[in-house]
């Protein structure tokens, strides 16, 4: 193919200037030959790409269609319940919500209803009477040592950092969420203006970096954090061990991205490469991280403090449970984030391969807190693609006291799952730097949207809530939620995730396993000779 074109393009150059001799008007052809004669040649001088090396000018087509796959394949070939991450019903339903559009569907549903996997909830011959409902159901957060505790909608903003989402986002969602009376996760980046300029209720977030509190060598800092943490508009502090989208990992914020701004809100020297590592450096062991907790309460003038979890190794959890009855420091709540991923960016081996998707870390945690006796203590919040009132009350019966949600509020803002949220390139400004893109978002229109969503979302939770006859979404079980495990195979969440008794991990007699592994965890290290 590369000696054809050489060919082609010395005939077409002596063809040209041949034919111009009588046909001056032909040298204008040369406007369009010249450029493809030199990009063909910059083809074949390249060393990176084989097929464009081979094959100059028509090479590029292969990925020219590679890069065009994604936009096709949502557009014109996916079905409306296949789309991946979120599938296309889904979307409507949050645009529709957001848009206060019509959100009914004729015809039927579009899944299988009789395709293993596929779920719903058992109605009642008597439903409740939804008019005399309480429409916005909502948490106390706060224990026994928490002096401030806070009244959450069961549906709030789930974390994203101002940096991996644009300055625009970020005050739009916060905007959402003052209107619609619930909160909003900052993310581990700190806490900028924009959390702050409309008002809505803040979630503050520590990563491992610390970052917005830490000090020149990257160690958290109590003075920052007490001088942060007291302000009004912020409502708890959750101390984050793991995230969902990569559990396990760290990060990184290159040198290009870490601007004056950036630097500024999160306490770090600009233009220089910061890296979050994947464990914290202020405990070393589940009795040292209860302290801790204790002094973040302290620090904050009693709010309420908790801390954000994927599930992975599940003696780690019990020598977290054990510290709190040892040392008797109860987190205010605990948030468990789903393997399934989030909005972060991640390596496609952790998005894929490591953490407990939501529905068994959620149950796993609710049972372990029911079989330490320390259930009543701790709020539960759960966090991974909660998208419908249906995701909302299946969290719920599996044990979640409030939800939280990222993807579903990003698409309230406008996001069309380009899937670019890692290139800077989100093309509806969410999820990008770019000035100019981020200033397609209009602040003012896209706060009500989310506020829109969240009040349909909540409304339809409570309207299935009285279609199973039940007074409030909080009274649902895991006998409402039913599965299709194969063709005529039925079975509700109680038989797929057996309630643990009220203090069984205390008793006596347990299974030998959970015996095994309560045995062999300590509340003074993170090792347990794994």
């Amino acid at each position: 193919m590369a000696k054809a074109f050489i060919g082609c393009s010395i005939a077409s150059l002596i063809l040209i200037i041949g034919l111009g001799l009588f046909f001056p008007w032909v040298y204008w052809l040369l406007i369009l030959v010249l450029p493809l004669i030199i990009m063909g040649a910059m083809d074949m001088m390249q060393t990176k790409h084989a097929i464009i090396r081979n094959y100059p000018i028509f090479g590029r087509m292969r990925y020219w269609m590679e890069s065009l796959r994604p936009k096709i394949y949502q557009y014109f070939v996916e079905s409306d319940i296949d789309g991946s991450p979120v599938n296309r019903v889904d979307r409507s339903t949050i645009y529709q919500r957001a848009k206060r559009e019509l959100d009914s569907q004729p015809f039927g549903t579009q899944f299988n209803v009789y395709a293993e996997g596929y779920e719903w909830m058992a109605h009642s011959i008597q439903p409740h009477d939804f008019d005399t409902m309480n429409k916005d159901p909502r948490v106390i957060i706060g224990g026994r040592d928490c002096r401030q505790p806070y009244s959450a909608s069961i549906f709030n903003v789930s974390a994203m950092s101002y940096g991996s989402l644009s300055s625009n986002a970020v005050e739009a969602l916060n905007g959402g969420a003052k209107i619609g009376n619930f909160a909003h996760n900052t993310g581990e980046g700190g806490i900028s203006d924009f959390h702050l300029k409309q008002g809505g209720d803040i979630i503050w977030q520590i990563g491992t970096g610390y970052f917005g509190c830490r000090d020149e060598n990257g160690n958290f800092s109590d003075k920052l954090f007490a001088e942060k943490s007291v302000l009004p508009q912020i409502k708890m502090i959750e101390l984050k061990l793991s995230q969902g989208a990569k559990p396990g990992h760290g990060g990184i914020l290159p040198a290009a991205k870490n601007t004056p701004e950036i630097a500024a809100i999160r306490h770090v020297q600009p233009h220089t490469t910061v890296y979050s590592p994947p464990f914290h450096k202020a405990f070393n062991s589940p009795r040292e991280m209860m302290l801790f907790i204790r002094k973040l309460r302290e620090l904050s003038n009693g709010k309420p403090v908790g801390f954000k979890l994927c599930i992975g190794q599940h003696r780690e959890f019990y020598a977290i449970c054990k510290a709190m009855m040892e040392t008797d420091i109860y987190p205010d709540f605990i948030t468990v984030d789903g393997g399934e991923g989030g909005t972060g960016a991640a390596p496609p081996e952790f998005s894929n391969s490591v953490g407990m998707p939501l529905m068994d870390g959620l149950a796993f945690v609710h049972d372990t807190l029911t079989g330490f006796s320390i259930r009543h203590h701790i709020k539960i919040i759960a966090s991974g693609k909660v998208l419908t009132g249906f995701h909302l009350l299946r969290a719920l019966a599996l044990g979640a006291d409030t939800c939280n949600s990222a993807r579903a509020m990003m698409m309230a803002l406008g996001c069309i799952q380009a899937l670019l949220c890692n290139t800077n390139r989100c093309p509806t400004g969410v999820a990008t730097q770019d000035k100019w893109l981020a200033g397609g978002l209009v602040v003012d229109d896209k706060k009500h949207r989310v506020a829109n969503y969240h009040r349909d979302t909540i409304e339809s939770a409570v309207e299935l809530t009285a279609a199973i006859g039940l007074p409030e979404p909080h009274k649902i079980t895991r006998r409402h939620i039913f599965r299709r495990v194969f063709m005529n195979q039925i079975r509700t969440f109680e038989d797929i995730y057996p309630s643990t008794p009220q203090g069984f991990l205390l008793a006596d007699q347990i299974p030998a396993h959970l015996k095994e592994q309560l045995d062999t965890v300590t509340t003074d290290t993170w090792n347990f000779g794994i």
